[in-house]
């Protein structure tokens, strides 16, 4: 048998990644031709089909997804041999990389991944990307990723098979400045109707739940904004532009880091907090020590 060509298999995994051949090309600094010829060469020496057009987009084939999983293997520890070398020779850490999804406030990301940044840095280094769920799943499949952190459990509708690790799952508490929170304390939660609020974009687990809840209790805050990013909304907070919702998990960081208070729980309203892993991928020891902290498994 060949040996197998590294630099046919680099292009094929880049196009695996970004999903077309044009995309691929300019990561690469290459023509489109130039990667298609590989990407065939390649098909031709395994004896394989490793994409199906679809429309304008790749689709890669069954026998694609295994070579793809070989491919990031192969590329990681590449990459740690080169790291190896210019250390001297010192023991390399394990590279432990985690997805964290834009939904998902990082003050609460940053507490679900204290297991892993416990360890040594010499030991693990944590490599961290935030991203929307699509990215974030391919990814996953491609082996750049060992681990996603999200408020929303993988579908069966997804594009690639994960397994579901429910976190935490804790309250919803409201919080403002000592100002506002002096003023609408008392009484809650019904004196914070027509209160000013900045909610998240209707997009996310948790404004749904708030919605919910006003609902319920026939409450009708004035929205003086709707924020896709956490961390921009929790500064309009810290501002006093309005009260705002965030969960439990991370409610002492929060009120130390902005200087907010607690002005009450949004009762019934309840945030998830999963941990997605590609199914039947070696767990390492960044994975291991957040799940066995959390230990709690779904789906």
């Amino acid at each position: 048998m060949k040996d197998l060509n590294h630099h046919h298999l680099h292009y094929f995994w880049v196009v695996a990644r970004e999903g077309t051949i044009t995309a691929a090309a300019e990561t690469l600094g290459v023509t489109a031709p130039t990667v298609s010829m590989q990407i065939s060469t390649l098909e031709r020496d395994l004896g394989v089909t490793l994409f199906r057009r679809r429309g304008n987009r790749l689709e890669i084939t069954p026998a694609g997804r295994t070579v793809q999983r070989y491919a990031a293997d192969i590329f990681a520890l590449s990459r740690d041999l080169l790291d190896a070398v210019a250390g001297g020779g010192l023991p390399v850490s394990q590279r432990f990389a985690v997805g964290i999804s834009d939904s998902l406030p990082l003050l609460s990301a940053h507490q679900l991944l204290e297991p892993a940044l416990a360890i040594p840095p010499e030991e693990v280094r944590v490599i961290l990307r935030a991203d929307k769920a699509g990215p974030l799943l391919g990814g996953l499949t491609a082996r750049t990723l060992d681990l996603i952190l999200t408020d929303t459990p993988g579908s069966p509708t997804d594009p690639v098979r994960t397994e579901n690790h429910l976190l935490n799952e804790c309250d919803v508490l409201l919080f403002g400045t000592p100002d506002l929170a002096a003023r609408f304390a008392p009484g809650f939660p019904h004196s914070i109707h027509g209160a000013p609020f900045i909610l998240h974009t209707e997009n996310t687990p948790l404004r749904r739940g708030l919605d919910g809840w006003f609902a319920r209790l026939g409450l009708r805050p004035l929205v003086t904004a709707e924020v896709e990013e956490v961390g921009l909304l929790q500064l309009l907070g810290q501002q006093g532009r309005g009260l705002f919702a965030a969960p439990a998990l991370a409610s002492e960081l929060i009120q130390a880091r902005y200087g907010v208070e607690v002005v009450g729980r949004a009762e019934g309203v309840r945030e998830r907090f999963f941990a997605l892993t590609l199914e039947g991928q070696p767990r390492n020891r960044g994975v291991r020590a957040l799940l066995d902290r959390w230990h709690s498994t779904s789906g």
